[in-house]
Parts: C-alpha cells; structure tokens; sequence
C-alpha cells in the first residue's frame, strides 16, 4: 500500500465542507443539550409530581434508548405525522435532545454540591427564587460541571458521523462520498481520523482552560 498525496489534495474541499457541518452540528447539539439539560434539572426540582413525573419519564426514555433509533424516529417517522426538517436540523436536535439527559445529570449533581448554608443564606435575606437560583446556585454549580459538560461535548463530536445515516454530509459522509468516487479509502478516512484527533484534544486544551479560570 503507497500513501498518494494527490488524493489527499483532492479530497481536501470534501473535507472542510464536511468539517464546517460538523462544527456547526457541535456547535448547536452542546447548545441544545446544555440549554435543555438546566431546564430538565430544574423541572425536576419542583415540588409538583405532575410536572416530575413526565419531566422523568421522558428522559429516561431517551436516555436508554439509542441514539441512532432516535435519530431514525425523528427523520423518517415524524414527516409521516406532517413534521418535516432538514437532515441537519432533525441530527442537531437528535444529538441535543439525546445528550440533554446526561447533562442534566450533570446539573443534577453541580447543584447539590453546592454548600447548604447558600441556600440558608438566601432564605434569610429573603432572596426571591429566580434571584437564588441565578444570583446564588446557578453561578457556583456552573464551576463545578464545567469539566463533566466538556467531556460530553467531545462525546457529541464523536458521535456526528452517525447523521451520516440520514444523509448529512459531515466529515465521514464527505469522505464516504469522495471514497465511492474516485475509488480511494485510505486517505480520506485517514485524514478524517486525524482530525477528529485534533479537534477533541484542542477542545480538552479549552475546556481545561476554562475550567482554570473558573476555579480562581
């Protein structure tokens, strides 16, 4: 096997607009499922069951089923109930809405670790809830799932190449497609390969970073 580096040149304007959806899949999937996850945690902390209840039977539905099942449901099963999105809506919001339930664990437990005196605190001056809750909870808990929220956000980037199954185009897809035409394999996937490599060890710098700052 010979490396050929005029495949890799041909496949280079594949592979950054497969780069540019996968970004922008990221991008909005972590804000979907950061978003999301704070509003599961904060259903799940009123004292009406009937808000709890669905609130947890939902998630965990979609917390143990597959992601790939989901993104199938939302793609081929809802245009047939009259709900149509594009491939990359529809896997944007699949990969928020599948990951907002672990993230939502992640609220779950920055929030209880935050000291019991803050609350008694805020109960004695008398603080209104939405004030604690974004004045005094929120911003101390945030410190605390900054490095658990990031190692999801490399979980969704490893898990784009699965909209691949509904025809998005992300870095896989542009590499398969590149592939099944000029008839080359092992460059595309390799440089594919690479950079996945390269953006979560980029995205761990940053997420390191600013879990840094934050602690200070």
């Amino acid at each position: 096997m010979t490396w050929d580096w005029s495949a890799v040149r041909e496949f280079m304007p594949y592979f950054w607009d497969g780069l540019r959806v996968t970004l922008e899949a990221l991008a909005l999937g972590s804000l979907i499922s950061f978003s999301l996850g704070l509003m599961w945690t904060l259903l799940m902390r009123t004292p009406t069951r009937w808000v709890r209840w669905p609130v947890g039977a939902v998630t965990e539905f979609v917390r143990n089923t597959p992601l790939l099942v989901q993104l199938f449901f939302l793609f081929y099963v809802l245009p047939e109930w009259g709900l149509t999105f594009s491939a990359l809506t529809t896997g944007v919001f699949a990969i928020g809405l599948h990951y907002s339930t672990y993230t939502m664990q992640v609220y779950r437990a920055g929030i209880e670790a935050v000291p019991a005196g803050q609350w008694e605190a805020a109960t004695a001056l008398s603080l209104p809830a939405r004030r604690t809750w974004f004045a005094v909870i929120l911003p101390q808990a945030v410190r605390r799932v900054v490095p658990p929220l990031g190692n999801y956000v490399i979980s969704m980037l490893k898990d784009t190449p699965i909209l691949m199954s509904i025809t998005v185009l992300e870095m896989l897809g542009q590499a398969r497609l590149f592939s099944q035409q000029h008839f080359q394999f092992t460059e595309p996937v390799t440089v594919i390969g690479v950079a996945f490599i390269v953006i979560s060890y980029l995205a761990s710098l940053l997420l390191r970073t600013l879990e840094r700052r934050l602690v200070r």
